[in-house]
């Protein structure tokens, strides 16, 4: 009965991690944001509700698209300094360029 228990505290201890590991990011991610942020329109403020985007980046993304245009992909944020294709990979669900 005792092992039972151990290994059942073990199977709890482990799914508990595995649900934080891999699914709390993206919790977190969705609870800012309800819909998509059109990054050729959001504010700094608004660019700041997605994961790891803070004040510099922000500020980055609208001096990009004010100095080159609107973004015509979502892929093209990669282009901003401070974003490389793991942290596109946390905004691509996220993000949009509008509809035209």
């Amino acid at each position: 009965m005792k092992r039972l228990k151990s290994k059942t505290m073990a199977t709890i201890v482990l799914s508990a991690f595995a649900l934080m590991f891999f699914f709390l990011p993206s919790a977190q991610a969705a609870s800012k944001t309800d819909q998509k942020i059109n990054i050729n329109t959001a504010s700094a403020t608004e660019l700041q509700q997605l994961p790891r985007i803070g004040e510099k980046v922000a500020q980055r993304i609208i001096d990009f698209r004010e100095q080159h245009g609107k973004f015509q992909k979502i892929e093209e944020i990669m282009k901003v300094k401070g974003i490389g294709e793991r942290m596109f990979a946390n905004l691509k669900e996220l993000i949009t360029v509008g509809s035209g």
